[in-house]
């Protein structure tokens, strides 16, 4: 619902070798604020990127969040989308 924020929560599995490390996470617009694991993922450890969207506008939305670790490339772009729905009027 408009002005109401919405968060989404990525979890995962480093099934990789060696700790993963998330450097950085940056949203493709302030309407958009990352959180995710600051500590090194251990070889078979969990962790989440987080993004809540402000909600602040009526109607689609589709938003980046590119993630910055030591993987093959650097980066991994993840993808939020939705609508945001006129709250209900009072009867």
């Amino acid at each position: 619902k408009q002005g109401v924020p919405a968060t989404h929560e990525f979890k995962f599995t480093n099934t990789g070798t060696v700790p993963l490390i998330i450097t950085n996470v940056q949203a493709s617009c302030g309407c958009t604020t990352p959180d995710w694991s600051r500590d090194p993922i251990l070889p078979g450890g969990r962790g989440f990127i987080k993004a809540t969207y402000s909600a602040a506008s009526v109607g689609n939305f589709n938003k980046t969040v590119t993630v910055t670790a030591n993987v093959e490339g650097g980066t991994v772009q993840l993808m939020i989308k939705g609508e945001v729905l006129t709250p209900a009027q009072p009867q």
